[in-house]
């Protein structure tokens, strides 16, 4: 067996202490680095804000249904949503959404036409949209840039309203009945003070559907309301920001039919004050 001896390499004459030199920059270099790296701030990315059943809710999602109050048109366009109004809306529907779940309702999916002609009435009815042009692909491009959207995002965000309007209707809706003693007493007690004197006063039985339908929205509101109350005080919801710890007066989540209805005209169609 031979047993080869080690080789060696024999540095250059001064080699030595230009490399011990540089061996000293550099742990001194790294040394400084680590000191800066301990003594500064941390970049915090993201945070969680609160937990609802042990689903965290993070900083991000706050500014991102901000972002996304644009679309609503019960929302001030001017006026930016509040941190705190954010975070119950998302609670809201972060306690629906587990509900949903937990029960397995079937057939609450909406179909992509019902979203694309929801998507439609934003781009041409929103009256900020309407304004930028939203209509045309160039205006719409244009708007969803200036308000931090992207396109996909506008359409899981319909998508997750419509499917969480479809479930309060299918949960409240069936069973409702509507009399019509009630259906009287809100065309005498209600609709009829809105006319002025000398006005044509619509018929009862021309106006009755419309009447039945406000009445069946007004107890399905009202049946939800509660519903999502109990689901608040039964549901184990921690704030982690003492900023967000206050709770605002503000609707906690989308309404299927909004609020207050407007007079209606002599054909039983709704009419909108001056």
């Amino acid at each position: 067996m031979t047993i080869r001896a080690p080789i060696r390499f024999k540095l250059p004459r001064g080699m030595h202490v230009w490399l011990f030199s540089a061996l000293l920059v550099a742990a001194a270099a790294a040394s400084c680095f680590a000191q800066t790296a301990s003594s500064a701030s941390p970049v915090v990315l993201d945070r969680a804000v609160a937990v609802v059943n042990r689903h965290v809710i993070l900083s991000s999602d706050l500014d991102d249904e901000i972002r996304l109050s644009v679309l609503d048109p019960n929302h001030a366009p001017q006026q930016e949503l509040p941190r705190q109004q954010a975070l119950e809306q998302i609670v809201s529907r972060t306690l629906i959404e587990q509900q949903i779940r937990q029960e397995d309702v079937p057939a609450i999916e909406p179909a992509q036409q019902e979203v694309d002609a929801r998507l439609h009435e934003i781009r041409t009815e929103l009256p900020v949209c309407a304004r930028q042009d939203c209509a045309s692909d160039a205006g719409w491009k244009a708007f969803l840039v200036a308000h931090g959207l992207t396109a996909e995002r506008v359409q899981a965000y319909l998508r997750y309203r419509l499917e969480i309007l479809r479930f309060i209707e299918q949960r409240f809706r069936q069973g409702i009945q509507i009399s019509q003693q009630q259906i009287e007493v809100y065309y005498h007690d209600t609709l009829l003070p809105q006319y002025r004197s000398g006005e044509t006063i619509p018929p009862l039985d021309q106006v009755a559907p419309r009447i039945q339908e406000i009445l069946l929205q007004q107890q399905v509101n009202a049946l939800f309301d509660n519903w999502l109350t109990n689901l608040r005080q039964q549901g184990d919801v921690e704030v982690l920001d003492a900023e967000l710890a206050t709770e605002p007066a503000t609707e906690p989540a989308p309404q299927p039919a909004p609020a207050p209805q407007p007079p209606m005209s002599p054909n039983g169609s709704e009419r909108r004050n001056p």
